[in-house]
């Protein structure tokens, strides 16, 4: 890597380390979109079978009517995960997951008064998941594919 007005990146210290860096770079940000996505599906695998399962859950945390909320809750996670890992629509299912992943974590740290402790792996999940509501997807999505982002 050159610093140059067109990557904007540091050069690498060790030069020869490019060759595998830069053919990677793409990899590694699609792999990371696609287990996230893909881990947002398995969670929401559950709620998607019973959609108004959580209704009660998500009244505790003041979101009234839990029938509504509830469902939209399911399909953030599953359907969202699913665009997410396919990279379709990739910034508003991205960051539809990033507010659930923010009440994950006032649930976690706050209602349930776990702390840091209870709400990291929600704050690692809403810090991908805002990456990529703001990133969008790469040259390896549907997006790219059909030539649209949102």
């Amino acid at each position: 890597m050159t610093d140059t007005a067109a990557n904007n990146r540091p050069r690498a210290i060790l030069p020869a380390l490019e060759r595998i860096y830069l053919p990677l770079d793409t990899l590694a940000e699609t792999l990371l979109r696609i287990v996230a996505g893909l881990l947002l599906v398995t969670h929401g695998y559950g709620k998607i079978l019973d959609p108004f399962g959580a209704a009660g859950m998500v009244e505790g945390l003041g979101f009234y009517p839990g029938v509504f909320w509830s469902p939209l809750l399911s399909a953030t996670e599953f359907f969202g995960g699913i665009f997410i890992a396919i990279g379709f629509l990739t910034r508003p299912a991205a960051f539809a997951a990033t507010i659930v992943l923010l009440v994950t974590v006032y649930f976690h740290g706050i209602v349930l008064g776990q702390g840091l402790g209870g709400a990291e792996k929600s704050i690692l999940w809403a810090a991908i998941t805002f990456f990529f509501a703001i990133r969008g997807a790469n040259s390896q999505s549907v997006d790219a594919k059909i030539g649209r982002q949102f």
